[in-house]
């Protein structure tokens, strides 16, 4: 008589999630958003940054060998001494992203601030946009 045994992993709660389990979807979902948006156009690569509640003035933008920083502070500070209340807060992020395809370098980038969202255009090298090709018909 031959038995065959298959090892089993103990779960001592079926109606969880197993762990170990790779085939699960969600081990390889990410579990954040990073609050950054790649996108482009025919003529322009446009990094969309979420910066809510951080003023503007507090934005430090800096691109450098074709990489994106966004750096941000904001500071808050509440007292109310009738109430006996004081709080202080710091909010800060710091997003850097790889700027892709080919960009003109020799152009400056344009950075635009609205509703929280911070929005950076780097214009494409002439090489890198599209180019419209004519198309002839041969009369027979």
């Amino acid at each position: 008589m031959t038995v065959n045994l298959i090892p089993r992993r103990f779960l001592s709660f079926p109606s969880l999630p197993d762990f170990w389990d790779e085939d699960e979807e969600w081990l390889t979902t990410p579990s954040t958003q990073s609050g950054l948006s790649v996108y482009e156009d025919d003529n322009k690569v446009y990094v969309e940054a979420a910066v809510p509640g951080i003023d503007p003035k507090n934005v430090d933008v800096t691109f450098q060998d074709g990489y994106l920083w966004v750096r941000g502070e904001s500071k808050e500070e509440e007292e109310n001494k009738k109430k006996k209340y004081y709080r202080k807060a710091t909010k800060s992020f710091s997003y850097r992203v790889a700027v892709p395809g080919d960009i003109d370098e020799s152009k400056e980038p344009e950075a635009t601030y609205k509703h929280g969202v911070m929005t950076i255009a780097f214009a494409k090298s002439p090489k890198a946009q599209p180019k419209k090709i004519q198309v002839k018909t041969i009369a027979e």
